[in-house]
């Protein structure tokens, strides 16, 4: 008779068998979920990695584009050169010198308070402040800064003709940004102006390639800027800061603006360094809407020709440039007003297909004429 095994005993080992295979199953499907999770992050990092090493097609809604990958194109800006940066404001030398560039970089950041309708110095300009366009009191790269400004004075002046000056064109931005006149050269802000512009360029040697001092030069549409375009964006991205009829958004104390102007009485000129679309284009890329950047920008390509071309087609203060660019060769293909050495109109000129002034620009060129800041706009970066 075989050895029986009692009833409990049976039961208490039942018991420990489905615990065991309890337990096992458990550790079965931890470990897949482990090996799962695994997988995805493995799966995700290679995607977007893939993602940042070719142009995103941004989505679109009702043509509004959102950018939601940064481009390789803005990543390769950085690549070879470095970007400029500035010095910070912490390091600004104590004593007379210091006050000096602490006082010229006030007068940047809050120019309408000195200057503007109602300036406590003189009322001489718009009411927009110079880091209106020169964004962080000039510090901001891709944002027009002031990186190589004092060291590349003097210089011949393409525009002027001639032997241009720190002060001459200090003196171009309160007349053709600024809408105004320009304090006399030899007072103590004009001093203390260009006392923060060698600070700030203090590292910079004359002559030397810095990235990120200007604004990106963006690839040619193979059309021209659209204004009608170019107003649905507005609507959509820029309205809300600058106004419906971009009269732009005032500080509480009415002495300048939060958000500048950006047509009408009160905004820089048609003889601005802004009202080139090339220029507009480049600078709204890498710096609107507010809170973006070079690292995220907000905008298509597209997208930032078009309201530039938007922008510079409203209405603003004239000024007359008849004298500007007296070496026609050299006038830029974006210039606003003509006369042009060649045969497309002012109206091409102004918002493009530019490819064509291009080509023909290499056609002339090629036939011993001197047509070389024709080409200025490669579609390169900066």
């Amino acid at each position: 008779m075989l050895f029986a095994v009692p009833k409990v005993l049976m039961q208490d080992f039942d018991q420990e068998k489905q615990r065991v295979i309890i337990y096992t199953a458990k550790q079965v499907a931890i470990v897949a979920m482990l090996f799962v999770l695994c997988g995805l992050i493995f799966l995700s990092i290679n995607i977007l990695d893939v993602q940042q090493q070719q142009p995103v097609t941004p989505s679109s809604s009702a043509g509004i584009s959102t950018v939601k990958f940064v481009p390789a194109d803005t990543i390769a800006k950085a690549v070879g050169t470095k970007l400029w940066q500035a010095p910070a404001v912490a390091d600004i030398p104590a004593g007379e010198a210091g006050e000096a560039i602490r006082y010229g970089r006030e007068l940047i950041a809050h120019t309408a308070k000195y200057f503007g309708p109602r300036g406590k110095i003189a009322r001489i300009s718009n009411g927009m402040n110079c880091q209106n366009c020169h964004l962080e009191a000039g510090t901001k790269v891709f944002a027009n800064n002031y990186a190589v400004f004092f060291a590349n004075y003097p210089k011949q002046g393409i525009r002027s003709g001639k032997t241009d000056q720190v002060t001459d064109r200090i003196s171009d931005c309160f007349t053709r940004s600024l809408g105004g006149r320009m304090p006399p050269k030899n007072s103590k802000e004009i001093k203390a102006m260009i006392s923060y512009f060698k600070w700030l360029g203090a590292a910079t040697k004359r002559g030397e390639k810095v990235n990120g001092t200007s604004t990106e030069k963006l690839p040619y549409l193979d059309r021209a800027a659209d204004p009608e375009k170019g107003r649905f964006v507005y609507q959509q991205k820029c309205k809300s800061c600058h106004g419906l009829k971009g009269e732009g958004l005032k500080t509480a104390d009415q002495l300048s603006y939060v958000y500048p102007p950006l047509w009408g009485k009160n905004s820089y000129t048609d003889a601005a360094g802004m009202y080139r679309i090339s220029n507009f284009a480049g600078f709204v890329k890498n710096n609107m809407p507010f809170g973006a950047d070079y690292h995220k920008p907000q905008l298509s390509n597209e997208e930032a020709w078009d309201v530039a071309a938007y922008v510079n087609t409203r209405p603003r203060l004239h000024r007359d440039q008849r004298k500007d660019y007296p070496d026609l060769s050299r006038k830029p293909i974006d210039a606003p007003f003509g006369p042009y050495p060649d045969e497309f109109s002012e109206q091409q000129h102004k918002l493009g297909p530019f490819k064509p002034i291009v080509d023909y620009a290499k056609r002339r060129a090629g036939k011993g004429n001197d047509f070389t800041a024709l080409t200025d706009l490669k579609g390169k970066k900066p």
